[in-house]
């Protein structure tokens, strides 16, 4: 093999869904989105829906498309950006539940979404998507709401003032559509406690690996493993450099394995000085600057590094919290800029 590899564990991000939903203790309702966080939302999803999902979030109409096509009838699809102008036909014809997020949206779905229920969202304070609260009064009694949602700014900081502050306003706005269900928190808003859950938590970054404060948790399981083969190994001199700018100059005789990966696999550019690798029972930082398609590695006195062997560059031994904390980056971005170049595997 010589391109990388990215491994799926379906078992793994069973387990994740089990225990969020469980702690949250109300239903968890996946996030999907971006492809799945980057492993594949379709794949995962089948396994969530399995595990007892029965609703999905993504952000895209085409991804809510897709979805409804690899899930069949049954689960509720809910599209976050909501019925944009020229979109309510294919969200019928998908059944998929737009989040009204402005009153221009909730007048178009009032006028154009035949009576079917949809979800509206509050802003409470992150000031992104969402009808204020002011606007929301003015919606109330609005039978076709069936849920009322909004979404936490610092969800992963437990002791952020803005938390108590939208969790108020939340309350407030969920007051005006008493036959409601609702939900407010994400990942890191499941660990905040019951007075967050209210019906439904929606797991996102979490099911897949990333820890809800943004480190490494060790009740979160690791879910995707990418490795991939040593090229070729070096022997650098003392005073020599590696890679583009020189940015590494090795200060002493420097075994160094090429790996066959690089940021157009997902490995961030960015992983320079303070990114490692997972290798025969260590981590053995990386050497210089990314590059597109390869890394260099340092293997000095390890004897195990040849041509073939794999490397990981993340999974149970590099986690992706720690991965994305050397390359300045979050689980996030890490997760969902890994690149369908990696050939794919799930398992589980």
């Amino acid at each position: 093999m010589t391109a990388a590899l990215l491994t799926i564990d379906l078992d793994a991000l069973a387990r994740n869904f089990r225990f969020l939903r469980d702690t949250a203790g109300v239903e968890a309702a996946p996030a999907v989105k971006a492809d799945g966080y980057g492993l594949g939302a379709l794949e995962v999803s089948r396994r969530l829906l399995a595990e007892g999902a029965r609703t999905f979030y993504v952000a895209r109409l085409a991804e809510g498309e897709a979805l409804r096509a690899a899930l069949g009838g049954g689960p509720v699809i809910q599209v976050l950006d909501g019925p944009t102008a020229g979109s309510v036909a294919r969200l019928l014809a998908a059944d998929l539940t737009p989040v009204v997020n402005s009153l221009e949206q909730a007048g178009r779905w009032r006028t154009e979404g035949r009576g079917r229920p949809v979800t509206l969202h509050v802003d409470t304070g992150m000031n992104r998507l969402g009808v204020t609260l002011a606007e929301a009064r003015g919606l109330a009694g609005w039978g076709g709401v069936e849920l009322v949602i909004s979404h936490l700014a610092c969800g992963q900081l437990p002791e952020h003032p803005m938390n108590g502050r939208q969790l108020a306003v939340f309350r407030e706005a969920r007051e005006l559509f008493p036959t409601a269900r609702a939900g407010l928190a994400s990942s890191g808003g499941i660990f905040l406690g019951p007075d967050y859950a209210f019906d439904q938590v929606r797991p996102g970054v979490s099911l897949f690996g990333g820890g809800p404060r943004d480190v490494a948790d060790d009740r979160i399981a690791p879910v995707a493993t990418l490795e991939a083969p040593i090229l070729q190994i070096r022997d650098v001199a003392a005073g020599e450099t590696i890679g583009y700018g020189g940015a590494f100059q090795a200060n002493g005789p420097t075994r160094v394995a090429i790996v066959a990966a690089g940021y157009a696999d997902g490995v961030p550019r960015g992983s320079h000085p303070a990114g490692a690798v997972w290798f025969d029972g260590a981590l053995r930082r990386m050497l210089g600057r990314v590059s597109m398609d390869m890394i260099a590695v340092d293997v000095t006195g390890c004897i195990a590094a040849r041509p073939g062997a794999m490397v990981e560059i993340l999974g149970a031994n590099r986690l992706v919290d720690e991965a994305a904390a050397a390359a300045g980056t979050t689980s996030y971005e890490l997760l969902t800029r890994l690149s369908p170049r990696a050939e794919r595997r799930w398992i589980g």
